[in-house]
């Protein structure tokens, strides 16, 4: 088990996808003056505090062709968004606010603009840079018609990979991170595509940002496998949660919570696979269709937000869903993903309106209740409509219990001996006796009850 940095288990991300957000060009003319479009993400902060968020991550910020992750230059942030004075104002407003920020690491690959994949264009053979990319033949010529070929990422020509075990590139990689640090004062980063990073890379990484912060925290984009062959003292500190995401928003949609139950008792629950990591859990990101977009019913936001703000993990918002935002991509585009907002029209119309609100309660019951954030996870209930499960550290036990269902329903539930009583936390007065060892509550539609449980004084 891994010791996740103290700030970290502590953490609620807010996730922007800045080039759509700012609504910056589609395409970098790499001739521009640089402008600071990042001044609106700045803009956004007393929304985000308001909110309870203590934590921002940011995608591809850096000099970029087109969408980010085809990084042109590491070490000059990307002219459509603004200079490095730009987001070190945005930097330093975010940390005197008391919030985190994590940048997006793209490391795997690189783009076509990148500077040293031009040299090697114009200099070929005589590069000093063509050790720098990984699968790189003078004996072929690759579909954009350079007289050479190399490895691209998941088929993609316009991302070259990178040769990671060559020490050039990672002293330009690290001295990039270097840089950051200095001069953005980043709190971590978020490793886009981790789960294609060599693990030796991943273990050079970690050691080297330690010397930089030693609460600095990586998290990694990992898809499929063994959460913990990333995530030990060695490597990484979190990743991903896909195995979770997809039961979050399919167990309402599909009115089974069987599936999510199923998936967090095999993650958290005793002997669970994953039991003490700080996974990263999220309903949506710039990858994957808007949660909004997933449910059946809009109504189901209100317990899949209750869910995702009370299991085990660090909880994520990806920007616009705490409107409920829908967005879909499609088999040529993820710009729906990705849009441009504004804050004031958010605020007149968006589809739920009093969902903020909502979240800023979650987030407030999250920090006030020690065992939603370090609490062992254990499972009370599971029916197809509703769900019961125990939040508990040595000193405190928290009953969460949700019901899908679009009328109130009435549960009971066994809870550990030596409990006489049960306040509710999210909806505010009301306290529910604990008989012969069962707790029996009403829950709201669509909603559901966080319960501390109370010994006799």
């Amino acid at each position: 088990m891994t010791e996740s940095p103290h700030w970290a288990a502590d953490a609620i991300f807010y996730h922007i996808y800045p080039l759509g957000f700012c609504g910056t060009p589609a395409r970098n003319d790499f001739s521009s003056s640089p402008l600071n479009r990042l001044q609106k993400v700045r803009d956004w902060l007393p929304h985000l505090q308001r909110l309870g968020f203590n934590a921002l991550y940011l995608g591809p910020l850096f000099e970029s062709t087109a969408h980010g992750y085809d990084t042109a230059d590491y070490y000059w942030v990307d002219r459509r968004l603004g200079d490095a004075a730009a987001l070190a104002d945005l930097s330093a407003d975010l940390h005197q606010r008391g919030m985190r920020l994590i940048l997006d690491g793209v490391f795997n690959h690189v783009g076509r603009d990148f500077w040293a994949f031009r040299d090697l264009q114009h200099n070929r053979q005589s590069s000093p840079y063509r050790d720098w990319f990984a699968g790189l033949r003078f004996d072929a010529r690759s579909p954009y018609g350079d007289p050479f070929s190399y490895e691209p990422w998941n088929g993609h020509y316009d991302l070259v990979r990178l040769n990671l075990a060559n020490p050039a590139v990672r002293e330009h990689l690290f001295e990039a991170i270097r840089s950051w640090v200095r001069d953005f004062d980043i709190d971590g980063l978020r490793l886009d595509v981790a789960d294609c990073l060599d693990l030796d890379f991943l273990g050079a990484l970690h050691a080297f940002c330690t010397t930089l912060k030693p609460d600095f925290w990586l998290m990694g984009e990992v898809v499929h496998g063994d959460y913990r062959r990333w995530v030990n003292p060695q490597t990484l500190d979190s990743v991903t949660n896909y195995e979770a995401y997809k039961g979050l928003y399919s167990s309402l949609a599909e009115q089974n919570y069987f599936e999510i139950a199923y998936a967090l008792n095999r993650q958290f629950g005793p002997g669970g696979l994953y039991a003490g990591l700080p996974l990263y859990n999220f309903t949506d990101n710039h990858d994957v269709d808007r949660v909004a977009s997933k449910l059946l019913d809009s109504a189901h936001l209100y317990p899949l937000y209750l869910l995702l703000f009370t299991m085990p993990g660090v909880p994520s918002i990806y920007y616009g869903s705490e409107w409920g935002l829908k967005g879909q991509r499609t088999p040529h585009s993820d710009s729906a993903l990705r849009p441009c907002l504004d804050l004031a029209g958010m605020q007149r119309t968006a589809p739920h309106p009093n969902l903020p609100d909502d979240i800023a309660r979650l987030a407030a019951l999250r920090q006030g209740l020690p065992a939603l954030r370090h609490g062992d996870y254990s499972q009370l209930h599971v029916a197809a409509q509703q769900l019961a499960f125990i939040r508990a550290t040595a000193q405190q036990t928290v009953v969460v219990l949700l019901n899908a269902a679009p009328a109130p329903a009435a549960l009971t539930v066994k809870v550990p001996a030596g409990f006489v009583s049960a306040v509710d936390h999210l909806n505010a007065g009301n306290a529910f006796p604990v008989e012969n060892g069962s707790l029996s509550v009403e829950l709201p539609a669509s909603w559901g009850r966080v319960l501390r449980l109370e010994r006799a004084k």
